[in-house]
């Protein structure tokens, strides 16, 4: 285990990234670091926890990641470390950022931090900055090997950590109902937490047209006729299409455009997404 990869929402126009980078140096300064993002919105656990699940399956086993999104630093809330079902683990505060690695990867075992063995020495009065105190030096520690698994703390139950509501996806008659659960960020593509599988028991195929509709509040924002495509070479400039993306379930974009900010369009619960078959199958 030396691979440590980070992700935070402090951003990168101050030193508390590289502060982390400096303790986990410190623990083994043969350790590969390497950044998930530090670009995650402030508070946002719901887009933490997305990214892991976005990004965990493309590491090997024994991976260490430090997952630092935390509104609630210095409260009562846990600081733990998970191993997934892939035999990876995370570091990082129990407040829902675990959720997607719950649902969609798997977690074999929690342990709970104990710093009285495991915070960086002479930081005891610090309560505000656990990535660096924390997390960054038990994360290093782990993936170092200067302790092991067992040497975290003690065990605490899988179905005990705190997850984050998830509305689910589903085929209603010849209707596909969800929510846009994430955007790719810089194209503003709307990610939606339809399944490809789903897409398949209706019967859809590569070139039908499909009725999208997406409402917030049940106020409809946004209604088009579009294209199921493999990919942006099957729309032209500027049309809307709807494509399977990188976590195998169904994207909406514009062809070299930014969706979301064409319409306004946010993510979360309340954003649903419609997509119903139309009478014409294929296009022409």
């Amino acid at each position: 285990m030396n691979n440590l990869v980070i992700q935070t929402d402090f951003g990168l126009s101050d030193g508390a990234v590289n502060a982390m980078y400096g303790v986990a140096i410190s623990v083994d300064s043969g350790l590969r670091i390497f950044d998930l993002t530090h670009h995650i919105p402030q508070f946002n656990i719901w887009e933490a926890s997305y990214r892991l699940y976005q990004t965990i399956t493309y590491w090997p086993e024994d991976t260490v990641f430090i997952s630092v999104v935390d509104p609630g630093v210095g409260s009562d809330r846990l600081s733990v470390v998970v191993k997934t079902s892939k035999n990876q683990y995370i570091v990082t505060p129990d407040n829902g950022t675990l959720t997607h690695i719950k649902k969609n990867i798997g977690i074999s075992e929690v342990r709970i931090i104990d710093e009285t063995v495991n915070r960086l020495p002479k930081s005891g009065e610090s309560y505000t900055f656990h990535g660096r105190d924390v997390y960054a030096y038990t994360g290093a520690r782990l993936a170092a090997g200067a302790i092991s698994f067992d040497g975290v703390g003690p065990k605490i139950n899988v179905e005990d950590l705190i997850i984050l509501y998830q509305q689910e996806a589903c085929l209603d008659r010849d209707m596909l109902l969800g929510v846009i659960d994430i955007l790719d960020v810089r194209f503003g593509n709307l990610w939606t937490n339809i399944d490809r599988s789903l897409f398949k028991k209706a019967g859809i195929q590569y070139g039908d047209k499909l009725d999208v509709i997406i409402t917030n509040n049940n106020k409809q924002i946004y209604k088009h006729r579009m294209v199921f495509g493999h990919s942006f070479a099957d729309s032209h400039l500027g049309e809307p299409l709807l494509y399977v993306n990188s976590v195998d379930k169904i994207a909406v974009a514009i062809n070299q455009g930014s969706f979301a900010k064409a319409y306004q369009i946010g993510t979360g619960a309340n954003w649903k997404i419609n997509i119903q078959q139309t009478s014409e199958r294929r296009s022409s």
